[in-house]
């Protein structure tokens, strides 16, 4: 499949879990990458194994919250590949579960700094060079629980739904320029941040099927699930969508 055929694809947290099958698959069907995220070491590993098999990848530690950080990435994105045709700024934090009263302030503060600051940022720097170029697609990472309420999740809702809220507003300043912009909504999905809130709960797997009961299916997305619509979300075909909020959600929001 080579659908994304020589299309510069960059993407944010890019070391694990969505975004690092999001990488593999992007390579898969010939994009060329550029990859970042805060573990510098990690992602230099994903992208060394992607040119193992092939793919032409630039890769950067980047902290999405500094904007000098993603300024240089994303200039070292163009300066290796002249253009950038997708952005799926994917890099978030999922912190502690707690009732609002009982957040923290320094938890609201990085979950806000990194989930929308992180996607306001990257938003900031690469929407010129795709005016410049006549035209490209951005993906945010939001969430079910940036559509509603989430019970100890307030300040990740509430994170969520900023990014939603800059999604549609871009989608509607740009789309002049030929600039889509869409908002990736998933449900629960098993990726290593899950596996790390888990490991908090007494019981893992009683905790897992609490969660994930008020879905329809059932159970927890799979990551290759989640790609599978960035993928469609993101295809050069999928040409007349924007402002979108595309549900991942196994039935959770039809309900």
């Amino acid at each position: 499949m080579s659908d994304f055929n020589d299309q510069v694809v960059l993407i944010t947290g890019a070391a694990n879990g969505i975004g690092k099958v999001a990488a593999q698959q992007f390579a898969a069907r010939g994009a060329r990458l550029a990859l970042s995220d805060i573990d510098g070491d990690l992602v230099a590993s994903v992208a060394n194994d992607l040119r193992s098999q092939g793919a032409n990848v630039f890769d950067a530690p980047c902290d999405v919250t500094d904007p000098v950080q993603v300024q240089q990435f994303v200039k070292g994105t163009i300066d290796q590949f002249g253009r950038l045709d997708v952005a799926v700024n994917n890099a978030g934090v999922e912190l502690s579960h707690a009732k609002l009263a009982e957040v923290t302030l320094e938890a609201f503060d990085t979950t806000m700094a990194v989930n929308v600051r992180g996607v306001f940022l990257c938003m900031q720097q690469q929407i010129p060079q795709m005016v410049k170029q006549g035209g490209g697609v951005i993906l945010n990472l939001s969430s079910v629980a940036g559509l509603g309420g989430a019970p100890t999740m307030s300040h990740y809702a509430a994170s969520k739904h900023a990014v939603i809220g800059l999604t549609k507003s871009a989608a509607a300043e740009y789309g002049k320029n030929n600039v889509r912009v869409n908002a990736l909504c998933p449900f629960i999905t098993k990726t290593d941040m899950l596996e790390r809130t888990l490991a908090l709960m007494p019981d893992r797997d009683e905790a897992l099927a609490k969660l994930t009961a008020p879905a329809p299916l059932r159970r927890a997305a799979s990551a290759d699930e989640v790609v599978s619509a960035l993928m469609m979300a993101c295809h050069p075909d999928n040409s007349f969508m924007t402002g979108a909020e595309v549900k991942v959600d196994g039935g959770f929001t039809a309900v």
